[in-house]
């Protein structure tokens, strides 16, 4: 049962160690492709046009008051805090990326450390008894 449960880990971390980089590279493409679609939604938000409106009279109000703050500056201190926060957000994700990677190795070695221990235990308790035997024998022939 032991060498069953060991080969299954053993399968199953060998499986992570390969698909592992796949992983990393999907999760990646995935970011990447919410942030493309969230931008196109967000530029066709912009620049969807309400039925009745005369497209001639929306483009010359669209030239003299633009539809975004231009004005509008983003001031350092809120600039760097996103900052901050994608940069911690990016720590996590990688931290959780890691622990992903070696909590089965962990519990792996961890199985594998428990079960030389516990040969290492038997084969004390088998000096153990060879050693009262002997003991025992010594008594009887005396």
């Amino acid at each position: 049962m032991k060498l069953k449960l060991l080969d299954v880990l053993t399968a199953s971390l060998v499986t992570l160690a390969i698909l592992y980089p796949g992983i990393i590279v999907f999760n990646l493409i995935c970011g990447r492709h919410i942030e493309l679609v969230n931008t196109q939604n967000l530029s066709c938000q912009v620049t969807k046009i309400k039925k009745g409106y005369n497209p001639l009279s929306l483009q010359l109000e669209s030239i003299n008051t633009p539809q975004f703050p231009a004005n509008r500056k983003l001031s350092r201190h809120n600039f760097f805090v996103q900052l901050q926060i994608l940069a911690e957000q990016y720590k996590i994700a990688t931290i959780l990326q890691w622990l992903v990677l070696f909590t089965p190795i962990g519990i792996g070695f961890g199985i594998l450390g428990y079960d030389r221990y516990l040969v290492y235990r038997a084969a004390v308790l088998k000096a153990q008894v060879e050693m009262l035997e002997r003991l025992w024998q010594q008594s009887i022939e005396q």
